[in-house]
C-alpha cells in the first residue's frame, strides 16, 4: 500500500498546498457516458452485480483515467449501500433510479435499525484495496459515502424523490423519529468511510446530494450536526498519511460560512456558488487555516462544443483566482470538479476538452505576477 504517487497533487491541493496545475476530477467520471463502462455493466448483468464484484468495479474505476490524464479515482460503488446493508432490499432497475424493498417511515421500522456488520460491505473494501493496487501510485483513490440526511432521504421515500414530501413530513411531524435515523446513519457512515481509509482510501468524501433542499434551520438540525458527527469519528490519517475529508452539499452555498468550521479539509460546491466570493469566505490567508474548495462548473457546460467548454473553464478558474503558489507554506487551493454528477448523456470527447483546459490554464495562471 506504500507505493509512492507520481501523481499527488489532488491531495496537496485537498491539504493547501501548492500545486503546478489545479487537480481535476469528475463527480461520475466512471459511468454511463462512457462506451466502455456500458460494455462492462452489460457484462455484470446489472449495476450492483458491477459494484459487488471486486474485478468489475476495479475496471470501471479506471476506465476514465486510460481516457483522461485526471489527478484522482474514486471508488465505484453507489451511495445507498450503507441501507442497503442496513437490510432494507436495494435495488436498481434498467433506467430507472435506486429502490428499497423496505422503507422507514414509523416507529417499528425506526426502532428495527442499526450501524450495520461492515462483513455486509466487505465487497466495497475488498474493491478499495484492489483498486489501490490496480493504481500503483498512478493518483490517488478516493472513497466515499452519502450523508445521513442524504442516506435517510432514501431510506423513508423508499427511492428518489421530486417533493421529499414524506421524509420532510417525518422530519416536520416526528423529528424524534428522524433524529434517531440521523444518529444511527451518521455512525454507520463514520465507521464505513474508517473501514474504506484502512482498505486504502486516500482521502474521502460525504455527498450530501439532498442537503439543499431542507429549510434553513432544519438543514443545521439535521443535515449539518449529522455531517459533523460523522466527521468528529473519521480518521485524520493511515499508515503514516493525511486522509483529506472532502464535503459536498448541493444547493448549499447560502450556508458555506456555517461550513467553514466544519473538522474538514475541503468543501465542494456547486454551480451556484461564486468561486470568488467562496474563496473570500471560507479559502482562509497564507498560512491560516481555511477550507480548499472544490468544484464548481455547471455539467451541462459538456453539451456545448469544446471550445465553449474551455471558455467555461476559464471563467471558472479565473473566478477563483491565483492560487497560492509558496511551496513553503499553506493558502487557498482550488481541486477542479463539476458542481454536481457527469450526465450519462455526455459525450466523452467534451470531457477531453475540459481536462485539457482546466490543466492547461490553470498552469497560465500561476506564471501571471
Amino acid at each position: 500500500m506504500t507505493t509512492p504517487l507520481l501523481n499527488d497533487s489532488f491531495l496537496k491541493a485537498c491539504l493547501r498546498q501548492a500545486t503546478d496545475h489545479t487537480p481535476v476530477w469528475l463527480m461520475r467520471q466512471a459511468g454511463r457516458y462512457l462506451p466502455e463502462y456500458c460494455a462492462t455493466r452489460a457484462k455484470a448483468g446489472s449495476f450492483m452485480g458491477l459494484a459487488t464484484n471486486v474485478d468489475f468495479a476495479t475496471e470501471v474505476t479506471l476506465q476514465p483515467l486510460e481516457r483522461y490524464p485526471l489527478d484522482a479515482a474514486i471508488l465505484f460503488s453507489d451511495i445507498l449501500t450503507v441501507p442497503d446493508a442496513m437490510g432494507l432490499g436495494l435495488s436498481f432497475a434498467q433506467g430507472e433510479g435506486p429502490k428499497f424493498e423496505k422503507v422507514v417511515r414509523d416507529e417499528a421500522a425506526v426502532n428495527a435499525l442499526a450501524v450495520p456488520d461492515m462483513h455486509k460491505l466487505q465487497y466495497v473494501f475488498d474493491a478499495v484495496t484492489s483498486i489501490r493496487q490496480a493504481l500503483n501510485g498512478r493518483v490517488p483513490l478516493i472513497g466515499f459515502s452519502g450523508s445521513p440526511w442524504t442516506l435517510a432521504c432514501y431510506m423513508v421515500e423508499g427511492g428518489g424523490s421530486d417533493d421529499y414530501r414524506l421524509v420532510k413530513s417525518l422530519m416536520y411531524s416526528r423529528p424524534d423519529l428522524m433524529h434517531r435515523i440521523l444518529a444511527i446513519n451518521a455512525d454507520a457512515v463514520a465507521l464505513y468511510l474508517n473501514t474504506q481509509i484502512e482498505a486504502g482510501a486516500q482521502a474521502v468524501m460525504v455527498f450530501d446530494s439532498w442537503g439543499g433542499v431542507l429549510a434553513d434551520g432544519a438543514f443545521q438540525d439535521f443535515s449539518l450536526a449529522y455531517t459533523r458527527r460523522v466527521l468528529s469519528q473519521l480518521k485524520r490519517s493511515h499508515d503514516g498519511a493525511v486522509i483529506p475529508r472532502i464535503v459536498f452539499t448541493k444547493g448549499g452555498g447560502l450556508w458555506l460560512p456555517e461550513m467553514a468550521d466544519l473538522d474538514c479539509e475541503v468543501l465542494g460546491l456547486d454551480w451556484t456558488v461564486n468561486l470568488a466570493r467562496a474563496r473570500a469566505q471560507v479559502g482562509g490567508a497564507v498560512g491560516g487555516p481555511g477550507k480548499a474548495l472544490q468544484g464548481n462548473i455547471d455539467p451541462n457546460v459538456l453539451f456545448a462544443p469544446p471550445e465553449a467548454i474551455a471558455a467555461q473553464v476559464r471563467g471558472v478558474l479565473d473566478s477563483f483566482g491565483k492560487p497560492h503558489t509558496d511551496p513553503n507554506t499553506s493558502g487557498s487551493t482550488h481541486i477542479f470538479n463539476l458542481g454536481h454528477g457527469i450526465s450519462q448523456f455526455t459525450p466523452p470527447e467534451h470531457v477531453s476538452a475540459l481536462v485539457e483546459a482546466v490543466h492547461s490554464h490553470s498552469k497560465k495562471l500561476r506564471q501571471t505576477t
